[in-house]
């Protein structure tokens, strides 16, 4: 596992990690969920593990300051955690997928998979539903979020947003707020603002009813949406939630939808399982073409 540097077209550089042990045409670009990242998050370790291990390069794409681990206080626990992401552009998503996709194939790389996991699922939507490019081959989406749905049952969110509105208004739009947003995930104030008024993330609406549809029907390469049975963001049937997903797509009956039993959202106790699924999707992509 390489440490691994790509530029965006603003000049930011985002930092994520390649699991490139031998050569290979072929390339996972797996973006990752809201306050994740490899180091913390074995779901990404595990996936890129097993890819490398398969003669499948694996490119572990964090977000803007995703690089960072950092341990956080949440005051309304008292407790401390250590954990990713506190500080994302949601207005720069499709510049920053777009980056990753752009290494690779400048790399060389032949065949590019564009995956995504939590709200990274959100953001290959949103590049595969707008891109005019055809560099990626095939897509897998993974426990993707109804950003509507989320905010109404999320704990924190009221409250985290009354701060953020009242502290970019005093200036300290990029201070940590003191309460983890949705009970999870540190956030400055700007960002959190950032995430609820994120219009392109809005691309799942099964639950809510509110966002687009059109993403996923422009999205042109076959590929496959992966879910754990027990996933509590998506409703009360998480597999009717991501076959409505795919009903939207242009040619459904090209894709697949894979339910992992007795998993959660974040796949956890199920990581080497969630692997396997995604090698797999990828494995029979090869050799049937979709």
């Amino acid at each position: 596992m390489d440490i691994l540097k790509v530029k965006t077209k603003r000049g930011l550089e985002l930092k994520g990690v390649v699991f490139n042990s031998k050569p290979s045409e072929n390339v996972l670009i797996m973006l990752t969920g809201i306050c994740s990242n490899v180091f913390q998050n074995e779901l990404l370790y595990e996936t890129g593990k097993l890819m490398d291990k398969n003669g499948i390069n694996c490119i572990i794409a964090h977000a803007h300051d995703s690089f960072s681990c950092f341990a956080y206080t949440d005051f309304s626990t008292g407790k401390q955690k250590i954990t990713g992401t506190f500080n994302d552009d949601f207005d720069m998503v499709y510049e920053d997928v777009e980056a990753y996709v752009k290494y690779a194939k400048d790399t060389g790389y032949k065949n590019i998979i564009l995956a995504g996991h939590s709200l990274g699922s959100n953001k290959i939507i949103n590049y595969l539903g707008n891109t005019k490019d055809d560099f990626v081959n095939y897509f897998i989406v993974s426990s993707p979020v109804d950003t509507m749905h989320w905010f109404d049952i999320m704990p924190n969110i009221n409250k985290c947003l009354d701060m953020a509105r009242l502290w970019v208004k005093d200036g300290r739009e990029e201070d940590i707020l003191p309460f983890l947003f949705g009970g999870f995930s540190p956030m400055t104030a700007k960002a959190a603002l950032g995430f609820y008024n994120a219009d392109n993330l809005k691309n799942c609406p099964v639950i809510s009813k509110k966002g687009e549809t059109k993403s996923l029907y422009n999205i042109k390469p076959s590929g496959a949406f992966v879910i754990g049975s027990k996933d509590s963001v998506t409703g009360e049937s998480p597999k009717r939630f991501m076959e409505q997903l795919n009903m939207w797509t242009k040619n459904p009956e090209r894709n697949r939808v894979i339910e992992i039993q007795d998993a959660s959202h974040i796949f956890y106790g199920k990581h080497k399982e969630y692997a396997e699924v995604v090698l797999d999707c990828v494995q029979n992509h090869f050799m049937t073409g979709v």
